[in-house]
């Protein structure tokens, strides 16, 4: 039989074993975003300088296992300081202790290495010395590049001239073979750059000759000498088009975080037009566009469209329909697209692919329109006609696809069927299709033109006085 100890007359002793009995307190550990701060700097003596602002790179949280945490350390502080001339990099790491929880205790060094490779060095002494050891690193590795001359498109140079502070005269756009040493130097130290502060990107093969970099060099007179500093780059892949043609898409462009706002990077994007005009190219693309960047992209473009006098008869001939009648109470909503002949002579002149120049259309209508404010309100219907377009394949007033989930022991999260309606708004749709689905949808498109309508508007303040 068990029976309990009588309780203890020295509560001395008793408060003793109660001591003996205990848990250390669970590591929660660290968010990377929290404990991480990045700066750049172009002088050892803005290393450690408050007056130094930190940049804000993606998410350093993904570079981290474990749901992006750092583990087994209390009052943890990187900073990693960025040398803007070299791109060499030093983590300046600092904790008040570190203890071996159940997580274990991060690899700092380890993870910090995921991001910034062989440019990170080991001491502050080594990384202070290389503002003076590679001064001239940028120059070398142009040295062998090719110097782009650049044209204005249309007869304006105005585009050309507007970077903030800076006269064109001391900007050089350089091209360089991604396959060449200097190249493939150069963009090893940009890799943690592009990990960075380019969302969703990821290294380009420096070993395919296909690859080019665009190479934004700002020259600057310092002490009787000429130094080069890159202020952004673009990495561009050219591909072949049958039977004999090759097209350009450009996978990144950065500004580095200390020169944006500033038109660097529209005088960049203007460089790689050049090219694609100058070389004769079928046409240039872009790899999933940023908002930020698309906003920029479709100024430039529509500056170029403004000028280009072989669409003008067609943007008269749409806004002369439009502006004719009340487009909502006619039976069926116009598209109000480009002809043929318009998209292929942007394409074959300003080599602007036919998805940028629908987009920049919708744009140079609206532009064209005048009063803009008394014909809003048709505008706003052809622009859902072109979302509704785009997201469900139809438009508002003709047939189009309809899919419906089916169950299935195969994937039940993949399954269903899909098949085109003989009438838009028949029978057969709105049996399959809920009212509350239906509702949630043009919900949803109702928020989709409304942001459409935003961004032309964005476009159109920049681009015009009105």
């Amino acid at each position: 039989m068990v029976q309990k100890q009588p309780p203890s007359a020295d509560p001395v002793v008793e408060s003793k074993k109660r001591r003996r009995v205990g848990f250390s307190p669970a590591d929660a550990g660290v968010e990377a975003n929290e404990c991480i701060k990045i700066y750049l700097a172009s002088s050892k003596e803005e290393v450690g300088s408050p007056e130094i602002s930190c940049l804000n790179p993606v998410d350093l949280n993904s570079f981290f296992d474990e749901e992006g945490k750092i583990y087994g350390y209390q009052g943890l502080k990187i900073n990693v300081w960025i040398n803007s001339i070299s791109f060499c990099a030093y983590a300046d790491i600092t904790y008040q202790s570190a203890s071996n929880g159940a997580k274990g205790v991060t690899d700092l060094k380890s993870a910090l290495q995921k991001i910034f490779g062989e440019t990170l060095v080991d001491s502050k002494d080594e990384f202070l010395q290389t503002f003076s050891t590679e001064r001239d690193f940028m120059r070398k590795i142009v040295s062998r590049g090719e110097i782009l001359q650049l044209k204005a498109i249309n007869g304006s140079t105005d585009r050309l001239n507007n970077i903030s502070g800076v006269p064109p005269s001391d900007l050089e756009v350089v091209r360089m073979s991604i396959d060449s040493s200097n190249a493939g130097l150069l963009y090893s130290r940009l890799v943690p750059l592009v990990l960075l502060f380019i969302d969703g990107s990821s290294p380009i093969d420096v070993t395919d000759p296909d690859w080019q970099l665009y190479l934004l060099i700002h020259k600057k007179e310092e002490k009787e000498e000429c130094l080069y500093r890159l202020v952004g780059f673009s990495a561009v892949y050219r591909f072949y088009r049958y039977p004999d043609r090759s097209r350009m898409r450009l996978s990144q462009i950065l500004v580095l975080p200390t020169c944006q706002q500033k038109g660097y990077g529209s005088f960049l994007v203007e460089a790689v037009n050049n090219v694609a005009v100058a070389e004769n190219f079928y046409d240039l693309t872009v790899e999933e566009p940023s908002e930020n960047f698309q906003h920029i992209r479709t100024c430039i473009d529509i500056n170029r469209l403004i000028g280009f006098d072989p669409i003008k008869p067609a943007i008269d001939s749409a806004v002369q329909t439009l502006t004719q009648g009340k487009i909502s109470k006619k039976a069926q909503v116009p598209r109000f697209i480009p002809p043929p002949s318009a998209i292929e002579k942007v394409r074959e002149s300003l080599k602007i692919n036919k998805k940028q120049f629908l987009n920049c259309w919708e744009i140079l209508i609206y532009l064209a329109l005048d009063p803009i404010d008394k014909y809003m309100e048709d505008y706003t219907m052809i622009i859902a006609n072109h979302v509704r377009a785009d997201v469900l394949g139809k438009d508002l007033e003709t047939p189009g696809k309809q899919v419906v989930d089916v169950t299935s022991s195969y994937d039940p999260e993949s399954s269903f069927v899909m098949f085109k309606s003989l009438g838009g708004g028949g029978e057969t749709g709105s049996n399959i299709q809920t009212e509350k689905n239906q509702t949630d949808q043009e919900q949803q498109l109702k928020e989709l033109v409304e942001e459409r309508i935003r961004e032309i508007k964005l476009v159109a303040e920049k681009v015009s006085p009105r």
